[in-house]
C-alpha cells in the first residue's frame, strides 16, 4: 500500500480513525477539514466494545482508560426512579474489551493527538472546503477552495473517503437530489453538568418515555472521577406537537438551546441520588438537535471513492452506535485496501462487509420497541410502581430485552474471538 495516496474528507472519529488506520497499513494520508481550528467540542459519546476493540489495537488503550468512563450498567427508569430492567456493560457483560464514555471532543482530540505524532502535522489540513471530485482511470483529482480568501486547490489521489457526517458533500455527488435529513418529530437537547457520583458511579440511566419527557445521563470524565465528582452528559428527549416541531435544516449538532425551553419537562423530577432539574440548570451550554437520519443508501461506493460514519449511515442516537460505527468503518476499509493492489476491488469489499450491517441497525433504531414499552410504563403507571412485573407483562419484558439487544449489543464470544482487523502491510 505504500503508493496509495487516500483523501479523507472529515476530521471527525470516523475521519480520523481512518487515518490511523490507512497509515498503520502504509497509505498515504491527508485529512481535510473545512473548520480553520479543530477544537475539543460536543457533549458525550458512547464506545462500543467492538469500537474499543478497535481503538485498543490501534494503540488507544491507554489514553482512553486514562480520559473516559468504563460504564459498569444501564438502567433503563421510569420518571419516578423506579426500576424497569437493567443491562450490564461492556467487560461486566461478558466483552473482553470495555464500553466508554466519554466527551466527543476529548475523543477527537485525542485521535487528532496519534494521527499528528504518527503522520506528521500535515497529515490534517483545516480551512479547506470539499466542492466536488471528478474520477479518471488513475485516480481522483479532487477539488477545494481554501475557506479563508476562497482560493481554489486541488488534490490528486488514488482513493477518496467521505468521513463529512450528516450533511455530506461527498454524499451529495454520490447521490445527488437526496433532500433534507428526516426528523421523526423528537425534539434534543444536550448538556453537561458536575455533580456529585450517583449509584455505581460508572451507571448509565434512561428514564422518562418520549411522550412525556425522556432523559439519558452518564458520567463521562476520568480526570473528574479522579476528584470524586461526576462529569455528567445529559440528553433529554420529547416527542413534540407540530405547533413546536424544529425544520430539519436546523440539524446543527453545534444549534444553542436555551433552558426555558427544556427544564419544564423535568422540572418535578425527583431522584433522590442526583437532581435532575438542578443537573439541566447547571449546564454552561445546552446544544438543541432534532432527531434525524437518513434512509439506506443502496451504495456506498464507486469506484475510487466510498464513504464512512455518518456520510454512510447517520442513524437516530439509539443505543450509542453512531461513533462506535464509523471507528468499524474505517478499520475495515483500511483493512480491505491493504488485502488488494486494486483500490475499487478492495472499496466493494469494504461496501460487501458494511453496508447491509450498518443500514439494519439504521433501520432497528428507526423501530424504537425498547421506548414504546417506555410509553407504555408511564400510560399504565403514571404515578410509578413497586414491581414492574405489575405493569408489564414477561412478554413485554423480554421484548425490551431483546429490542436492546438489536440496536447495541454484538455477540460477545463472536466479537471476543473474532480475527483482528489490522492492516496487513
Amino acid at each position: 500500500m505504500a503508493a496509495v495516496r487516500v483523501v479523507v474528507v472529515g476530521a471527525g472519529v470516523g475521519g480520523l480513525t481512518a487515518a490511523l488506520s490507512l497509515h498503520s497499513a502504509g497509505a498515504d494520508v491527508v485529512v481535510l477539514d473545512a473548520v480553520r481550528d479543530l477544537l475539543p467540542l460536543g457533549v458525550g459519546i458512547n464506545l462500543q466494545p467492538h469500537a474499543v476493540r478497535e481503538l485498543t489495537e490501534l494503540g488507544l488503550g491507554p489514553a482512553l482508560e486514562a480520559t473516559g468512563i468504563q460504564t459498569r450498567e444501564m438502567l433503563r427508569l421510569d420518571r419516578h426512579a423506579n426500576r424497569i430492567v437493567s443491562h450490564d456493560r461492556g467487560r461486566f457483560a461478558g466483552y473482553a474489551w470495555p464500553q466508554y464514555s466519554i466527551h466527543r471532543g476529548e475523543l477527537q482530540m485525542l485521535l487528532y493527538d496519534a494521527v499528528v505524532e504518527r503522520l506528521g502535522p500535515g497529515a490534517v489540513r483545516t480551512g479547506l472546503v470539499f466542492e466536488s471530485y471528478r474520477e479518471d482511470e488513475e485516480g481522483v483529482e479532487v477539488s477545494l477552495h481554501a475557506r479563508t480568501g476562497g482560493a481554489p486547490v486541488g488534490l490528486r489521489a488514488d482513493v477518496l473517503i467521505g468521513a463529512d457526517g450528516l450533511s455530506s458533500a461527498v454524499r451529495r455527488q454520490l447521490h445527488p437530489g437526496e433532500g433534507a435529513p428526516l426528523w421523526n418529530g423528537i425534539r434534543m437537547w444536550r448538556g453537561i453538568a458536575e455533580a456529585d457520583p450517583y449509584l455505581t458511579g460508572r451507571s448509565m440511566i434512561v428514564a422518562g418515555s418520549h411522550e412525556h419527557g425522556r432523559l439519558v445521563f452518564y458520567p463521562i470524565s476520568k480526570a473528574a472521577e479522579d476528584r470524586g465528582r461526576a462529569l455528567v452528559n445529559w440528553v433529554a428527549e420529547v416527542r413534540v406537537t407540530p405547533e413546536t416541531r424544529l425544520e430539519t435544516d436546523a440539524a446543527d449538532w453545534t444549534r444553542q438551546g436555551r433552558l426555558e425551553d427544556v427544564l419544564p419537562y423535568y422540572a418535578d423530577w425527583k431522584f433522590g441520588w442526583i437532581d435532575v432539574p438542578g443537573l439541566i440548570a447547571d449546564s454552561p451550554q445546552i446544544l438543541e438537535y432534532p432527531m434525524v437520519d437518513r434512509d439506506p443508501l443502496p451504495f456506498w461506493s464507486r469506484r475510487r471513492v466510498t464513504l464512512v460514519g455518518d456520510a454512510a449511515h447517520p442513524m437516530y442516537p439509539i443505543g450509542a452506535n453512531g461513533g462506535s460505527l464509523a471507528i468499524i468503518d474505517a478499520r475495515v476499509l483500511a483493512y480491505e485496501l491493504s488485502r488488494t493492489d486494486d483500490p475499487v476491488d478492495a472499496l466493494k469489499a469494504y461496501e460487501a462487509a458494511r453496508l447491509d450491517e450498518a443500514n439494519s441497525v439504521v433501520l432497528a433504531c428507526r423501530d424504537m420497541a425498547a421506548d414504546r414499552l417506555l410509553d407504555t410504563v408511564a400510560e399504565r403507571a403514571p404515578n410509578g410502581f413497586a414491581s414492574i412485573e405489575d405493569v408489564l407483562t414477561a412478554d413485554e419484558l423480554t421484548e425490551m430485552h431483546e429490542a436492546w439487544r438489536r440496536t447495541t449489543d454484538m455477540d460477545a464470544e463472536a466479537l471476543n474471538s473474532r480475527p483482528s482487523w489490522a492492516p496487513r502491510r
